[in-house]
């Protein structure tokens, strides 16, 4: 094959036929164009529809047509309306098309490139010219000048500045830049040319927004001032200018609606002209405009725009309005479908997800690590692992490490009873941990982290924080923890303080240097002295520069750097993937090395990993380096990794010349079919240095329990389509429903419970498709407040679509095992992007996505806005491969929304952040069975669904909200919040519609807490999506069945059927009669077992009461103070 494919090479080469093509060939001219966005249409709709959703549209010079955009096509129709013919096709996502002056062209906002680029189409011959070139461009907006040789643009990622380009080709000129701060959009040029006007904001959007946020500009081409031309509280964008210069339309915000104003350029009077058309944007990024563009016919008489769903002409003079029909049959090109079926197991052995901070004996034979929060040692000859400790559940076992004789391990632990507390036990296991911080028999309470022996064996480094605020703390990070560096004597006593941490943290040491190594995120590597003077600034490492989503790119800094033992090198973790370097004897203050490509580095450097890695650190020896992911362990040694190097050198050196020929003619066909000499040289590639890994299998016990129960006389909405059972039965054996029916259940089992259900109703457990719960990070607490509140509230299987961490691994293992109360928890892992990645090939995609498919163990990920069109289509090419379901970030993007739909992607995390929406999107959404997850309490394009319960619901004094929330927490959010909106000003309920349009299509959503208020907040997302209109058996469905299909898991539960796993939620009002009763809740069964509501007390099959809710609290009471 090889052969063949060179010998054409040199064939295309020497006769100079490359691939020439026709330009009347359009299909291939086609694929030419999308080479850029790989995947191919796997699914066509067929868009059938009078009505569309924000439509941006312009009218021809001559007054005869309107061209305009829909679901990321463009079309025209004559001024009187009629059928629509389609200008452009295809899964590129076109948009604002603007007619040049002399008619003859489009100039319109096209991703065919792979980016969101300015392109300009001849309707002639529909040849289309790419005239800007970014590849990171969230949106564009353009306008032609008078004469049509120039293009205005405002373009960026979110703070959009404004450009001019000459249709011709060139690099443009930016003509407002300042402040950064400013966001231009749809800019529209005056009569003459001389004027830009355009309408600003300070930032992209602001999440609860008030007003107003944008006013309008204009710019002065002859001098290059600028003058603001409104000041309304309603704000105003969208600016259009009547042909004839006498007349500008603007949007503005009238109360809770949108509204036109006219004004008289000559006269400065304005009047209202149109209320209330489409609902703008401006709570959100407006990447399709703060409205659709309108635009005035050639006479200046009307007004042609979209509202309503319907082009509408506005006679500017007798204030009436026409509608001017159109009719679309197209078929729309969608990427394949995305949708796999996850088991559940019911085996009683299970293997641990994760193990943490995985720390080398220096004799190298031995590892210590820790595994559900408790400290093990594995012997790598005999791969035997012991646990080291006999603690209790409640206890923390954290952050190992050796001591430098290979006999002790020290070790944090954490209880919220006791406190922390810094132990060292023997690495054979043969005696009970040893209690360090102590003294005179007394505990030296605080929280400990990150400790570290010093060479020499006597001491031992760590830093402190404070107990009571680590107990006390919101959140997953804790005020003061990292407080203090200390150190204390390896035979125990008092502490002895060397500094005030001051951001720096992870001691460790140099052989024969007598200071302490620490890192700080602002200041790298640095040392002091043992009393904490002389600091020296050793290193700053940034690397890769990742996509980002703000305007302003900057490569990204280390999260950690460790200098090896010997003092000669360093090792980096940067955006999860770790490095190494040499750390050059050069006498500068705060040294800066970049290591985004090692080759070219200041100093040898080496990338090591290629699907990311967590906890590094350095061998004994300091020529390897390790690091897990997951519950694999891996070691990366340095010197066979630069003798394999110097092989692949030599190989190299000894190519022949027809192998070295080859390699020139691969990079010629490159520049002409890149498809072809990436086959050539995808056979050829130069192997890569490897590291050593092995799994480490800790077996456990999953929570199953042995058991028969029968539930009797409820009422049972089993979601199983459209069936209700009154007055039914349900039998089940140990974690799985046997039978349901609504006859006697005959069983013969003398350990059989029955319980009587008479006026209950039962329906499947919920599921929380977004739910946020965010435990402590790095030393974990048991028993998380948030994960008993979600149980006790119904909710028994979550999905979280990004925690910033990989800590959810070990607490979703500690609910599978029965050590935690808490709903089932699945997870994305941090979403891809948050990593800050920068993917750069469908080969890399599939690398990062192995982290999650091979490690995490996600089944699900989140693309959060990790590229433009291009990356992300090999992200979700590689999640295909790797058969992970990913869901993706709304990020108040409609355009993003959109192409992502198109795509394929089989899920959406919030709220469109339009309304209203109609056909177009509705079919298309339910046609693709994305699944969609508004989170409307925490909306997009409006006040924040969760303001409106605090204002109205009486959290404050709910027994159970108090029973199940931190005290501190619920103050935080109940008392003194900011926040107020007039109660017409809160969109959720219009946003809800969509989810109404949608379920009644087919179409799949789920219900998404965003984790704003555990439990109870489910229920205010479920009301909120509730009051759109859906009714309410379908409204249970989405909170059930519908959320299981989100998340690959419809298979296993979200119904109440035979085979289906045990979860149940038994309610003491009907919510069919309405829908807040699904917060009566009396019972809620997970996996089998059966709690309270109140208070997770286990009536079934134990008879147990809920214990180690640590995070309750007394009020004062009987204390001195004003008497009332």
């Amino acid at each position: 094959m090889k052969k063949i494919i060179y010998s054409l090479l040199i064939f295309m080469i020497s006769t100079n036929i490359i691939f020439a093509q026709d330009k009347t060939e359009e299909k291939e001219k086609k694929e030419k164009s999308n080479k850029n966005l790989p995947i191919k249409p796997g699914r066509f709709f067929d868009l059938n529809t009078d009505t569309g959703s924000w439509m941006s549209l312009d009218v021809s010079p001559d007054g005869q047509t309107i061209v305009f955009d829909l679901l990321g096509d463009i079309y025209s129709i004559p001024i009187s309306g009629g059928k629509a013919k389609r200008i452009t096709k295809g899964m590129a996502f076109d948009s604002h098309p603007k007619y040049s002056p002399n008619g003859e062209s489009i100039v319109y906002v096209s991703d065919k490139s792979g980016g969101n680029n300015v392109w300009i189409r001849d309707l002639n011959s529909n040849d289309s010219i790419q005239i800007t070139k970014e590849k990171d461009n969230q949106t564009a907006f353009a306008d032609w000048s008078k004469d049509g040789d120039y293009l205005i643009v405002s373009k960026g990622r979110r703070n959009l500045k404004l450009y001019m380009y000459h249709k011709d080709g060139g690099n443009g000129v930016k003509l407002i830049d300042k402040p950064s701060s400013l966001k231009i959009v749809q800019p529209e040029v005056g009569i003459n040319d001389r004027y830009i006007w355009y309408a600003n904001r300070t930032n992209s959007w602001q999440y609860n927004a008030g007003l107003p946020q944008y006013q309008i500009s204009k710019y002065d081409r002859e001098t290059g001032d600028i003058k603001r031309e409104t000041s309304r509280f309603g704000s105003a964008f969208t600016p259009t200018l009547s042909p004839d210069g006498k007349s500008l339309v603007y949007g503005t915000r009238y109360e809770d609606k949108t509204a036109l104003r006219i004004r008289n350029l000559e006269t400065g009077y304005e009047k209202w002209l149109a209320f209330p058309v489409q609902k703008d944007d401006q709570e959100s990024q407006a990447t399709m405009g703060v409205l659709p563009n309108m635009a005035f016919t050639p006479d200046s008489k009307n007004l042609i725009l979209s509202y309503g769903g319907k082009i509408n002409k506005i006679d500017i003079n007798e204030g009436k309005s026409y509608e001017i029909p159109f009719q679309i049959n197209e078929t729309i090109e969608v990427g394949p479908e995305l949708k796999f079926d996850y088991e559940i197991s019911d085996e009683k052995s299970m293997i641990v997800n994760q193990i943490r901070n995985p720390s080398v004996s220096p004799d190298n034979k031995k590892i210590t690590f820790t595994a559900l929060n408790k400290l093990y040692v594995m012997d790598l000859d005999s791969n035997q692992i012991t646990r080291l400790t006999s603690f209790e559940d409640e206890t923390i076992e954290a952050m190992p490490n050796w001591g430098p004789d290979g006999k002790e391990i020290v070790f944090v632990t954490w209880n919220d009873n006791i406190g922390g507390s810094l132990y060292k036990v023997r690495s054979d296991g043969k005696r009970e941990p040893f209690l360090l911080t102590q003294s005179n028999e007394r505990r030296i309470n605080g929280v400990y982290m990150n400790p570290r022996w010093n060479p020499a064996g006597d001491r031992i480094v760590f830093t402190i924080g404070d107990a009571r605020n680590y107990r006390s703390s919101e959140g997953p990070g804790a005020f003061k923890s990292n407080e203090k560096i200390m150190w204390i004597s390896s035979k125990g006593g008092q502490l002895n303080y060397i500094s005030d941490s001051k951001g720096r943290t992870y001691p460790h040491f140099v052989d024969g240097k007598d200071r302490i190594y620490l890192f700080g995120n602002s200041k790298g590597l640095v040392s002091i002295k043992w009393d904490g003077t002389d600091e020296k600034n050793i290193i700053k490492v940034t690397g890769t520069t990742p996509y980002g989503s703000g305007d302003t790119k900057r490569p990204s800094n280390a999260s950690l750097i460790l200098i090896s033992p010997d003092g000669s090198k360093g090792l980096a973790k940067i955006n999860n993937n770790i490095y190494s370097f040499t750390i050059p004897y050069t006498g500068l203050e705060s040294l800066k090395i970049s290591v985004s490509n090692p080759k070219s580095s200041s100093f040898p450097a080496r990338k090591l990993t290629k699907i990311g890695g967590e906890f590094p650190s350095w061998n004994k020896d300091s020529e390897s380096i390790n690091w897990s992911i997951g519950n694999s362990f891996l070691t990366y040694d340095l010197n066979d990794a630069e003798q394999f190097d110097k092989e692949q050198e030599k190989k190299d050196n000894e190519k022949s010349e027809e192998e070295k020929k080859k390699d020139e003619l691969v990079e010629k066909i490159a520049e002409l079919d890149p498809d072809l000499a990436e086959e050539v040289s995808e056979e050829d590639k130069t192997d890569e240095f490897s590291p050593d890994e092995i799994q480490i299998e800790v077996n456990v016990d999953r929570d199953i329990p042995n058991s028969s129960i029968l539930l009797l006389n409820a009422k049972i909405i089993t979601m199983n389509s459209d069936q209700i059972i009154q007055n039914g039965q349900i039998y089940i054996k140990n974690n799985r429903i046997i039978e349901v029916s609504d006859k006697e259940i005959m069983i013969e089992d003398e350990n059989l419970i029955k319980i009587d259900m008479t006026g209950k109703t039962i329906l499947p457990g919920f599921v929380d498709t977004h739910a946020h719960m965010w435990p402590r990070w790095g030393l974990h607490r048991y028993q998380p407040a948030s994960y008993a509140a979600n149980l006790a509230n119904g909710v028994t299987t979550t999905r979280d679509p990004q925690t910033a961490t990989t800590d959810v691994l070990t607490y979703a293992d500690m609910v599978e095992t029965g050590m935690i109360l808490g709903p089932r928890v699945y997870s994305t892992g941090p979403g891809l992007g948050y990593w800050g990645y920068n993917v750069k090939s469908l080969d890399d995609a599939r690398d990062v996505m192995k982290q999650y498919s091979k490690y995490y163990n996600t089944k699900t990920i989140k693309m959060y806005v990790a590229g433009n069109r291009q990356q992300r289509q090999w992200i979700l090419m590689a999640a295909r491969e790797q058969e992970i379901m990913p869901t993706t970030e709304g990020s108040l993007n409609l355009r993003l929304n959109l192409t992502e739909t198109i795509d394929g992607y089989p899920g959406q995390e919030h709220n469109h952040p339009i309304y209203p929406v109609y056909d177009d999107i509705v079919g298309l959404t339910a046609f693709t069975k994305k699944a969609y997850t508004p989170t409307l309490l925490v909306t997009y394009g409006g006040p924040w669904a969760e303001n409106y319960y605090f204002a109205t619901e009486d959290i404050h004094n709910d027994e159970k909200v108090k029973f199940f929330t931190p005290k501190d927490e619920l103050d935080s959010k109940r008392r003194i919040k900011a926040g107020w909106f007039h109660e017409d000003e809160y969109a959720f309920e219009e946003f809800s519609v969509f989810v109404k349009d949608l379920v009644e299509q087919g179409g799949i959503a789920g219900v998404g807490s965003h984790g704003q208020f555990e439990g109870i907040g489910y229920h205010w997302e479920l009301w909120s999506m509730a009051s759109g209109g859906i009714s309410n058996h379908d409204m249970l469905k989405v909170a059930t069945i519908q959320g299981a299909y989100a998340i690959g898991l419809d298979k296993e539960l979200g119904s109440i059927e035979k085979g289906k796993l045990a979860d149940l939620v038994i309610l003491n009002k009907d919510p069919l009669d309405e829908i807040r009763n699904t917060s009566s809740i009396e019972m809620v069964m997970k996996n089998g077992r059966l709690y309270n509501g109140d208070n997770l007390n286990q009536i079934y099959p134990l008879q147990k009461k809920s214990e180690n809710f640590n995070w309750q609290e007394k009020a004062p009471s009987s204390l001195p103070g004003i008497n009332k």
